[in-house]
């Protein structure tokens, strides 16, 4: 059973979009092991999104990513990265699919509504980053 981590962001919360997300996720198969709501300090959204911090965009991903609460979840299945980024759609929502939450509810590239673990090496770190093994319900 993989894992993977999913995160609604501000725009999302802020929009309500929370149950349209978890319920795209649920009637995919994808079972949710773990969730809860944070509100990330500018510090935690640096130190989460490190991996970028030479990109241009690092001072503006992590101060919207602080901006607001977002709702964070450890998402299990058989494939569940690839399955993740299918229903998210592509970054950028100009290039996502139709049907995908990114084409259907995205803003613009930055504030497109979830983010999604890319690899299995980055889902274990990120779930790491906001959970304990004792919070996750296998």
């Amino acid at each position: 059973m993989e894992r993977t981590l999913s995160i609604i962001k501000p725009d999302g919360v802020e929009r309500g979009l929370v149950g349209e997300v978890i319920t795209r996720f649920e009637k995919a198969g994808i079972r949710i092991a773990a969730m809860k709501m944070r509100h990330l300090t500018k510090k935690e959204a640096e130190a989460f999104y490190a991996v970028h911090r030479e990109r241009p965009f690092f001072d503006s991903l992590t101060t919207y990513m602080s901006s607001g609460p977002v709702v964070v979840m450890v998402l299990e299945g058989d494939q569940v990265i690839q399955k993740n980024r299918e229903i998210m759609g592509a970054t950028n929502p100009a290039d996502a699919a139709p049907g995908t939450i990114r084409k259907d509810f995205a803003l613009d590239v930055e504030k497109n509504t979830v983010h999604g673990s890319d690899a299995p090496e980055t889902a274990q770190k990120e779930i790491a980053f906001f959970f304990s093994e004792l919070e996750i319900c296998s």
